[in-house]
């Protein structure tokens, strides 16, 4: 192919001016192309977007979903004269605009974006992509899951891709669910699965040969390819310079002849060189910490370990099958998927590779019960083996993902002890998302995981979210064991549907205090849905004492055992997190707690407070709300007050305008009454009475939002638009076209 020739003028200014397209409009023509993007999503897509009043750009919009459309077959672009020309490709020009890809059924697409005539689709999509979902993944063939072994290799151990999602998948194929798991983790096996189109990956190579330059630079500076260690290479077979052998060998005619105890003698170095690092893998290929001799010595065999590997695979191309009965037991598997099917079997099989001892070991002693490790085989998590822990010590470490999210796939205990032993060892992990796995007791291999990794000094995860139907032990039982397994989380959240039906039988009672002591911790956010079981301070003070730093608490259907048990949440509050700024709660019967809402009310340092669907008014009199008003106008603290679903009605909705009277010290900004039986007449009023106290501080106001969903206002619909258009005038209205005919039962009850 003959080589362009240079741009034209036209063609790199269209370029710069789409480069800067966001920044042109905003600051230098003071116009915006989004009306364009939005009717060629008319003409193109011809279906209304979902959640259209949410999108901020419709040119990415547009972008990303007509680059997944056309690459999923939904879209044919012959239907529109505009995008059916020679020069356009769809797939080339939308990819730079795309930073979320969903794949999803039987993976349609993966072998389109890995085929040789898109690989600068691969490229822009390299440098762009940032999210990459699945979605309701089935089985599939070995050709395609070949071609998602290099898609994903491009995208995050040689990209940019920093979240992995997976959603809805009932039934998960193991090896696949594996693939992508270990692969989002950085590891990947150094068999043929590095091969791209007959050749090496390109990223790989040029790394390897740099890799080379330095090891060669290194061993000429220790003068260690001297004639002598040349000529007496065999008789050191077990010393130090093996793997300088093994690269002679490789290089040299004799390969085919000694190719076996090349990798036997490479496989033994390199477990000897692994051994002092496998807790602790590097996330980089081409770093490892350490400043001794001995550690330069592992490295430089580890360097020419993966060299001779990958010379190995590319020189001795019709060897492999005697490559892979010398493997063992495995060998007989795909060397794509040499990896992913050991991580899937070992345990079931028991079968060892025979050139592994060492490794096995060294496998035992990671898996044991000590302190950093990962799975320690507790209850709901046998000690059967240590599924996976060889493969990945002898796979690669590339770049791995900082976010991964789990929803809505079961995790069987096999999966789930391989997932920790991925996890022990995935510093790059800022934020982990596990919901409705079915973890049940298989919850203990994700707590080992988190205590083996608390004890990498450069790991990163800040944020845990955990949720599920069934919960295996009492929420704040969960919570003391989480944060004591790591306690360097900056964030938590833990939610349960039901309890256990084992736990349903456990007495009401008082419960004795944890065991578990739980260190100072580094928590800010914690949240809490609790399976409608008791909210007991003993668990739940030792957590607060121990969070300093607490600045956001949400607590979410619990019940209350005593009147005594929101006092004491209180008092701890108050002596124990001083930096508390936002404090939730929802779905809790709060009616008979007066007191202590308003002791919330008054406080100095809280921003935000939330109660929720929490009863106040069920058994109250007209004096509690005046109690409130009162309270929060004095509190010059409170900027958010949250009152969705507490039957405020008309006439409590117009008394809450008295917060903003001319005698308020009030800060409040943001007001939110959803789900609270209001009509449009009753906001009418509340309208014109906020109105007036606003003239009478001279137009001069702070309230800034307020939020209106799901309340009555379709039953007359003019008057609704007048108080709307009057509201808009003085603040940010949230509201939404909700049929009021849906809350009639709740309607009559309050009539």
């Amino acid at each position: 192919m003959a080589a362009e020739g240079p741009r034209s003028l036209f063609a790199l200014s269209a370029a710069a001016v789409s480069r800067s397209m966001a920044a042109l409009e905003r600051d230098v023509w003071g116009l915006s192309t989004q009306p364009i993007w939005r009717k060629l999503w008319d003409d193109v897509m011809k279906t209304r977007p979902p959640n259209s009043k949410n999108i901020t750009c419709w040119r990415k919009k547009f972008l990303e979903t007509f680059f997944s459309n056309v690459l999923h077959g939904v879209l044919d672009v012959s239907s529109d004269w505009r995008l059916h020309h020679h020069h356009f490709s769809p797939l080339l020009h939308s990819s730079p605009h795309v930073s979320q890809l969903t794949l999803c059924n039987m993976l349609q697409g993966v072998v389109e974006l890995t085929a040789e005539h898109n690989q600068q689709v691969l490229e822009n999509l390299a440098g762009s992509l940032r999210i990459l979902n699945f979605q309701r993944l089935l089985s599939s063939d070995q050709s395609i899951r070949r071609s998602l072994v290099l898609l994903l290799h491009r995208l995050i151990h040689h990209g940019s891709v920093s979240q992995v999602s997976m959603y809805s998948w009932p039934v998960p194929d193991t090896v696949l669910l594996i693939l992508i798991l270990s692969m989002s983790a950085g590891f990947w096996h150094s068999g043929n699965a590095l091969m791209y189109h007959s050749s090496l990956c390109v990223l790989c190579r040029d790394e390897s040969k740099a890799q080379s330059q330095e090891l060669a630079q290194e061993q000429a500076e220790r003068g260690c390819y001297d004639e002598r260690e040349w000529s007496s290479g065999e008789n050191h077979k077990g010393s130090p310079s093996a793997p300088r052998e093994a690269d002679m060998e490789v290089n040299g005619c004799g390969a085919d002849a000694h190719l076996s105890s090349v990798l036997s003698r490479a496989s033994s170095l390199h477990n000897q060189a692994c051994e002092e690092a496998s807790s602790k893998v590097p996330s980089d290929l081409t770093s490892v910490e350490g400043g001794s001799s001995c550690v330069s010595d592992q490295l430089s065999c580890r360097r020419v370990l993966r060299k001779t590997r990958r010379r190995l695979k590319s020189a001795v191309g019709k060897k492999r099958r005697c490559l892979r009965r010398s493997r063992g037991p495995h060998g007989d598997s795909e060397d794509l998927y040499d990896f992913v099917f050991t991580v899937a079997k070992e345990h079931n099989s028991g079968l060892l590779n025979k050139n592994s001892a060492t490794e096995g070991e060294n496998a035992e002693n990671w898996t044991s019960s000590s302190p950093g490790s990962p799975c320690n085989g507790h209850a709901g998590c046998k000690k059967g083996g240590s599924a996976g822990i060889f493969s990945l010590k002898a796979a690669h470490r590339f770049r791995s993902v900082s976010t991964l999210e789990l929803f809505s796939i079961p995790l069987t205990g096999e999966t789930c002890r391989i997932l920790s032993n991925l996890l022990s060892s995935w510093v790059s992990l800022e934020n982990l998302v596990l919901s409705y796995n079915g973890l049940g007791a298989n919850i203990s291999c994700i707590l080992s995981a988190l205590r083996a990794l608390s004890h990498h000094s450069d790991c990163h995860l800040s944020a845990l979210s955990v949720s599920d139907i069934f919960s295996h032990m009492p929420c704040m039982e969960l919570v003391c064991c989480i944060l004591s397994a790591f306690p360097q989380l900056h964030t938590l959240s833990v939610s349960f549907d039901l309890k256990n039906q084992l736990e349903g039988s456990r007495p009401e009672g008082n419960p004795t205090r944890s065991e578990v002591e739980i260190p100072e911790s580094c928590l800010e956010q914690l949240e809490i849905r609790f399976p409608r079981e008791p909210l007991h301070s003993a668990f739940l003070l030792p957590v607060l004492k121990a969070s300093k730093s607490l600045q956001q608490l949400s607590l979410d259907s619990a019940t209350l055992p005593s009147s005594q048990e929101l006092g004491l949440l209180l008092g701890a509050l108050k002596e124990c997190n001083p930096n508390l700024k936002k404090l939730s709660f929802h779905d809790m019967n709060l009616a008979e707690h007066q007191k202590e809402v308003l002791l919330l009310l008054q406080d100095p340092i809280l921003q935000e407070i939330t109660f929720s669907f929490c009863r106040l008014f069920e058994s109250s009199t007209t004096e509690f709300l005046s109690e409130i008003i009162n309270t929060v106008k004095r509190n010059s603290a409170l900027k958010s007050l949250k009152l969705p679903g507490n039957r405020l009605g008309n006439h409590r909705l117009v008394a809450l305008a008295d917060i903003f009277s001319e005698d308020s010290s009030s800060s409040l900004c943001q007001l939110d009454v959803s789900s609270n039986c209001i009509k449009p007449d009753g906001l009418l009023e509340f309208t014109k009475k906020l109105e007036g106290y606003i003239q009478q501080r001279g137009g001069q106001t702070q309230f800034t939002h307020l939020h209106l969903f799901q309340n009555w206002l379709d039953q007359d619909a003019e008057t609704a638009q007048e108080a709307l258009r009057r509201l808009r005038a003085v603040c940010s209205v949230i509201s939404d076209s909700w049929d009021s005919s849906q809350a009639f039962a709740d309607y009559i009850s309050v009539m």
